[in-house]
């Protein structure tokens, strides 16, 4: 059936309750907005995360597991299914992103 694509508008957070900055350097490819890409990496901001008294904060995301069918410029877009990892600024994975809003009228496999 296919998953919802994820745009420039949705809203996505790291685990912690900080919010990534949704920039693409796709420029064809629209769902409403422009679709995100599995090569874009997206800036968290406001990450509270903590490793005992040490400030550990999820800093950037980085994608995985794109549409399989459904390319913009040769790379797949993101949907609801892809796989979001959040680092911190030592490069540790932190957990994995949630989606909380995207356009639910197009859909990708």
């Amino acid at each position: 059936m296919g998953s919802a694509n994820l745009t420039t508008a949705s809203t996505i957070q790291c685990p912690h309750g900080g919010q990534a900055t949704l920039m693409t350097a796709n420029v064809s490819a629209k769902a409403g907005m422009a679709m995100l890409l599995e090569t874009d990496i997206h800036v968290v901001a406001g990450c509270s995360f903590c490793i005992g008294p040490n400030p550990s904060p999820c800093v950037q995301i980085q994608w995985s597991a794109g549409a399989t069918k459904v390319k913009a410029g040769g790379t797949a877009v993101l949907t609801t299914s892809s796989i979001g990892k959040c680092y911190s600024p030592a490069n540790a994975p932190q957990g994995v992103a949630s989606v909380v809003n995207t356009q639910s009228q197009v859909k990708s496999t």
